[in-house]
């Protein structure tokens, strides 16, 4: 089978007509193989095999088959030559057992129980189970799995407990699949799109795979931390982007599959559909699966949405016009394919408007077109023959406009859709006419998925590769890993406007926070040079977290890592000597309050004060209560280290009520 971005191709049309798929044979470890036939279809594509732990004559295998027509997406049973076949010979001869062949392209995984061959499972839609080796199955939805099942893995040592992957997360069972524990306790958001608001704590809202789109605090004042209970679902299939109304902070625009758009008011709980739909009898639109929709930063309330054509939506997304041409290569062979919507294509990708400059928007679509308009989309430049060749017939990935300069934008290539794995970053600094690489020292393997430029630093980059999340302060020329993500791809990127925040939204390990990239912002030539130095301070806000049930309930509540409480220090080392940084904190009115000494390591370093003063400074006997917070005003921090100090001045206020020293 073959997976382009336009199509699912397999048996004979992938290999220029021939009937080369099938199963096959190696008694000589793999040295020499022979096409098994017996008994099996002919016109073969995707299937998935397995053989029998307790008695290895046994296998058996969920194959597709074209022979005698092909089928719906939607069928369950084959209706030609596909479905569940067992051998009870090692592969010589095969028995149709069953037509049951859900999806074969999507899913065709099958597993045989390890102690009792009679017993199968086949992944779908849901999980279908036989226990009479394949003839007969029932559809088990105990605990109501989440749809589309992956993966399914079975304990040799006690098979009645299963592991299984969906679309909604992993799950367990101890009882062969009669009920389920579904696996929420750890963090496994697969995020496409986010986007921030101004609350105080801001808001997250984002859209995930097949779950949803969903809003959540980035922090609570409990020391639970953030629950899955915190957030709340906004609806749709798959997720994607989401913009919040700048006027009406319980109002959200969410995105599903193929351009799909829903105003919901959290108030009244009313969701309703919106998506710009022809006239009829004219031609249809085209959107892709994961459609890029933006709020503009101009004009309050105004949404621009992606499809083969830009469409501007006012009044509340209730009125929409197309104000771009099909700004794709309008390919006929490549636009038109039956299937889930996943394979549209020739479409607007990536959509973005200058923070700088009214009117100027860019979009790069899946079919490698990069455009730009300068008057609101009256008229519209193509680019896409000024772009390197590298990069010329690519999946425009991301356009970022810069925060900075109007003639400037970014542009990550994504390269693997087209079985390339570079890392390919664009940047332009005269709207287009020319492009150059900004991809430096990023790993060469690791295809770049998003770019943003901080809005508070110009040069300063973030990049979301397949693989992590990565930062440049030269410009893109040196990049260095950020933060301790694991390996995971990074979808999208998020800097608050406000709090300075940055926000990584990953696919298959939800959302990770930075809540002060200041050192990044202020780390220069300068800072680098100096043997330490203690960055500006944010504000601390002085306040009780909430206790909550969290010593109490155990690992069974998945709970996000709130912001440290207290005043947040970064300070710079510039070589480790093995001696400790010294922090001290000095009140209003220059009485010493606080110290915090910990281990010096080579770069940026986090220390943390509660805003309370110290046992250095605390009477044993007699004194004030070692519990209360430290009162209002501007404190001085001095960091030490070596033979080199460091000032700076810390902001600290109080929630209203609170006692305080």
């Amino acid at each position: 089978r073959i997976r382009t971005p336009w199509s699912f191709t397999y048996g004979a049309a992938a290999t220029d007509g021939k009937d080369l798929g099938g199963i096959f044979k190696s008694n000589d470890g793999g040295a020499t193989w022979r096409k098994l036939e017996s008994g099996l279809p002919k016109k073969m594509g995707n299937l998935g095999l397995d053989v029998s732990v307790s008695n290895p004559r046994i296998v058996m295998a969920v194959l597709q088959s074209d022979e005698g027509g092909s089928g719906s997406i939607d069928d369950i049973r084959s209706r030609s030559g596909g479905g569940v076949y067992r051998s009870e010979d090692g592969g010589e001869t095969w028995t149709k057992a069953s037509p049951l062949n859900p999806r074969p392209f999507y899913f065709s995984t099958i597993r045989i129980a390890p102690d009792d061959p009679s017993i199968v499972y086949v992944l779908g839609f849901t999980l279908h189970v036989s226990e009479d080796g394949g003839k007969s199955w029932r559809e088990d939805l105990a605990g109501k799995i989440h749809p589309d099942l992956h993966a399914l893995s079975i304990d040799p040592r006690n098979p009645k407990r299963l592991l299984l992957g969906t679309d909604g997360g992993g799950y367990q069972s101890f009882d062969r699949a009669k009920s389920w524990e579904h696996l929420n306790r750890y963090a496994a958001g697969q995020f496409y799109r986010i986007s921030l608001d101004d609350s105080v704590p801001y808001r997250i809202c984002g859209g995930l795979q097949d779950n949803l789109n969903w809003v959540g605090p980035s922090e609570v004042r409990s020391k639970e931390g953030i629950r899955n209970s915190d957030w709340i679902s906004l609806g749709g299939g798959d997720g994607f982007s989401c913009v919040f109304d700048p006027d009406d902070p319980n109002v959200i625009y969410t995105e599903s599959q193929r351009g799909y758009l829903f105003r919901m008011d959290l108030r009244s709980g009313l969701s309703k559909t919106l998506r710009p739909e022809p006239g009829e009898g004219q031609m249809a639109f085209r959107f892709h699966w994961n459609a890029p929709l933006i709020g503009s930063v101009h004009d309050r309330g105004v949404l621009y949405l992606g499809g083969n054509r830009v469409f501007r939506l006012t009044d509340r997304a209730e009125r929409w016009q197309s104000i771009s041409p099909d700004l794709s290569m309008q390919d006929p062979k490549r636009t038109v394919t039956v299937g889930s919507g996943a394979e549209a294509y020739g479409v607007v990708y990536t959509l973005a408007e200058s923070p700088r400059k009214k009117g100027l928007l860019w979009a790069g679509t899946d079919d490698g077109k990069v455009w730009v308009t300068e008057n609101g989309g009256e008229t519209w430049t193509d680019l896409t023959d000024k772009l390197p060749a590298s990069a010329r017939g690519l999946w425009m990935g991301r356009i970022e406009a810069s925060p900075h300069d109007a003639a400037t934008a970014y542009l990550a290539v994504e390269t693997h859709r087209s079985g390339r794995y570079e890392a390919i970053a664009l940047k332009t600094s005269d709207l287009g006419k020319t492009w150059q690489s900004i991809a430096g020292d990023l790993p060469s393997g690791q295809p770049v998925k998003v770019i943003r430029e901080d809005p508070k630093r110009a040069g300063l980059l973030y990049a979301g590769t397949e693989f992590g999340l990565f930062s440049s302060v030269d410009g893109g020329r040196d990049w260095v890993k950020l933060g301790s993500l694991p390996t995971v791809a990074v979808d999208d990127i998020k800097i608050h406007p406000r709090d300075g925040a940055l926000v990584a939204a990953t696919h298959g390990r939800s959302l990770y926070v930075i809540d002060d990239p200041t050192p990044l912002r202020d780390l220069g030539t300068e800072v680098a040079g100096k043997e330490a130095w203690l960055f500006p301070p944010r504000p601390a806000v002085a306040f009780i977290p909430l206790d909550g049930f969290a010593d109490w309930n155990g690992k069974a509540v998945y709970r996000g890592e709130n912001p440290p409480v207290g005043a947040t220090l970064y300070f710079w080392i510039r070589e480790a000597t093995g001696e400790e940084a010294k922090i001290e904190i000095k009140g209003p009115g220059g009485e010493p309050v606080a110290k915090i000494t910990q281990p010096a390591l080579p770069g940026i370093n986090r220390a943390v004060w509660n805003l309370k003063a110290s046992k250095d400074y605390l009477s044993e006997y007699g004194g004030e209560g070692a519990d209360l917070l430290v009162r209002p005003g501007t404190y001085t921090a001095t960091l030490t280290y070596g033979k080199s100090k460091s000032e700076q001045k810390l902001e600290v206020s109080a929630e209203k009520g609170l006692e305080t020293r």
